[in-house]
């Protein structure tokens, strides 16, 4: 009979595993949008610019003094303007000179489509995410609510070329005398783009006009998250202030309120799960920090500079910096204070930042992510393990106990009062804290929470392989081996503590090393990856000192 019920319940356990693989394969996996398997390259973007483009200009920042003439037009092509870099593939509307569309090739969408590169920028054939600038104010080109200035390139399509370290892309436009030039520059290796507007008033009156920058984000969802555990990353804009340097707002946060705030320097950003979009500004510059909604009801994030003056005959430049990549932490310190921040590890960062830092370092000497893990564990293992030591020392000496506790249950059978009493008494006598047993699993959880929010918030973990199967630590283990190694070194783990004297407690107990297995199904395999060499250590450290205890109780007796 105990044959067949050990049968039935690897049979059972068997079935289960398959059900929760096809489960996964099924529904528990982010899907990428309908257009990831066939996703073209920029040189194959419809060229036409949306009739939205020029249709109306209510995406624009209004200044008080901002005139309604319509801008001048001329014969120059509208079709979209591609450039090329190793790290950049973008499109830029000669309406406005705007990015409307952005590529990373140096990330590809998933590991299934390794030749799609992540699409950051995109204008309105999966969502609306655009970076727009342009000058606004009395004279400011960009001012009229009709229609937006029609920039002229020398071609249509730019590229960096091997041997060269940075491409300049000028897009230029006159009217009313003013010849304006909006200058672009990319750098080899580099997520920066410089962007500069050369003013040349050659009209007899002075020009007067303010620079914006913004952001503007439809309410789709995050493509680069890939999270399925309920703890989704923060997908929304960011901005820094003088009291805060890093201050985040939520879309629900923007349909309530318009922000505007008088900043001096700073940066406005969108950030998503390991990318994020900035403007950057001039850091001596006062500027207004806005935020607000489109008629479209698109989210708009970013600022409006002072009002700058062009005398006749004379020429001026303004510039501003434009980052579009991954959260590189050092890259984003180096462009500008506070940016570093929008990789937000949480409450815990004051811990996580170590543990990244500690864990940077390791691979930059074994040059895997997985294998850094595993030293990281062992390194914070040893770190703790005087307190370990004590904590399962109390456990190995309540194992010893077991017989007395035997004999107190039969002594005073359901009288739980007298039954406490006498087991304090016991552990007084003994020397033994009761509560010992919890102190490893509250000493690791800040620890797995903040190294939870590195692997989730570190896009170098991002697509990062170990060996065999896994092939991206960032997301869950495939075939759930991790989770189910994890739950059976639970398992041992009980089997080395003390049996609680609450049979109901014990019940519980059993049960923690299934609930927490199924728990860790969709955690990122680098996580599971920590737990499990963190219990296969422990299991070593409680079995050698609990060997030690029960070695001197029995020489004693």
């Amino acid at each position: 009979m105990d044959i067949q019920r050990s049968v039935l319940i690897v049979a059972l356990a068997v079935v289960s595993y398959f059900l929760v693989l096809a489960w996964n394969e099924d529904y528990g996996q982010a899907q990428l949008p309908p257009a990831a398997s066939n996703a073209q390259p920029l040189n194959s973007l419809p060229t036409d610019v949306p009739s939205t483009a020029t249709a109306s200009n209510d995406d624009v920042p209004v200044v008080a003094s901002s005139t309604e003439t319509p801008v001048e037009t001329s014969k120059a092509s509208t079709a979209l303007i591609t450039v090329n870099t190793d790290t950049l593939q973008l499109a830029i509307n000669p309406v406005g000179g705007d990015v409307v569309h952005l590529n990373l090739p140096q990330y590809p969408r998933s590991l299934k489509n390794k030749d799609v590169p992540f699409t950051l920028f995109d204008n309105g054939q999966e969502r609306v995410y655009e970076a727009q600038s342009g000058l606004i104010g009395v004279n400011g080109p960009d001012a009229s609510s009709v229609s937006r200035p029609l920039y002229s390139a020398s071609a249509s399509e730019y590229r960096l070329a091997d041997g060269e370290d940075k491409l300049v892309v000028d897009l230029k436009f006159s009217a009313d005398g003013v010849n304006y030039t909006k200058r672009f520059s990319f750098v080899r290796g580099s997520y920066q783009v410089d962007v500069e507007y050369l003013i040349d008033n050659q009209s007899d009156s002075a020009w007067n006009g303010n620079l914006f920058a913004q952001i503007k984000r439809d309410n789709s969802a995050d493509p680069s998250s890939s999270t399925a555990t309920g703890m989704a990353t923060f997908l929304g804009a960011a901005l820094w202030t003088p009291d805060e340097p890093y201050s985040k707002l939520s879309m629900s946060d923007m349909d309530k309120n318009n922000l505007r705030v008088d900043v001096q320097g700073g940066w406005v950003a969108w950030l998503q799960h390991y990318f994020v979009t900035a403007w950057v500004p001039s850091a001596e510059g006062q500027h207004i920090v806005q935020s607000r909604k489109d008629s479209k009801g698109n989210y708009i994030i970013g600022f409006t500079g002072q009002t700058l003056s062009v005398a006749p005959g004379s020429h001026e430049t303004v510039a501003l910096k434009l980052y579009a990549g991954p959260k590189i932490q050092s890259t984003l310190e180096a462009l500008s204070p506070g940016l570093e921040l929008t990789v937000d590890y949480g409450f815990l960062w004051w811990l996580a930042q170590p543990i990244f830092w500690l864990l940077e370092h390791i691979h930059s000497l074994l040059g895997n992510w997985g294998w850094s893990i595993i030293v990281l564990t062992i390194l914070i293992k040893l770190a703790f393990f005087p307190l370990s030591a004590a904590s399962y020392r109390s456990m190995a000496k309540m194992r010893t106990l077991a017989p007395k506790m035997q004999s107190l249950r039969e002594q005073y059978g359901d009288d739980r009062q007298k039954m406490s009493q006498a087991m304090m008494e016991m552990y007084k006598k003994e020397k033994i804290n009761p509560l010992g047993g919890c102190l490893p699993i509250l000493v690791q959880m800040p620890v797995f929470l903040a190294l939870y929010w590195v692997l989730l918030e570190s896009v170098e973990m991002r697509q990062a392989p170990w060996m065999f199967w896994i092939h991206d630590l960032a997301v869950m283990d495939p075939y759930f081996v991790l989770p189910i190694i994890m739950g059976a070194s639970m398992f041992i783990q009980q089997t080395l503590n003390p049996t609680p004297p609450d049979p109901m407690q014990a019940k519980v107990m059993k049960m923690l090393p299934i609930i927490f297995t199924f728990f860790f199904l969709w955690f990122p395999a680098g996580l599971v990856l920590y737990w499990v060499v963190n219990n296969v250590l422990s299991i070593a450290q409680q079995w050698y000192i609990t060997r030690q205890i029960e070695a001197a109780a029995a020489n004693k007796a």
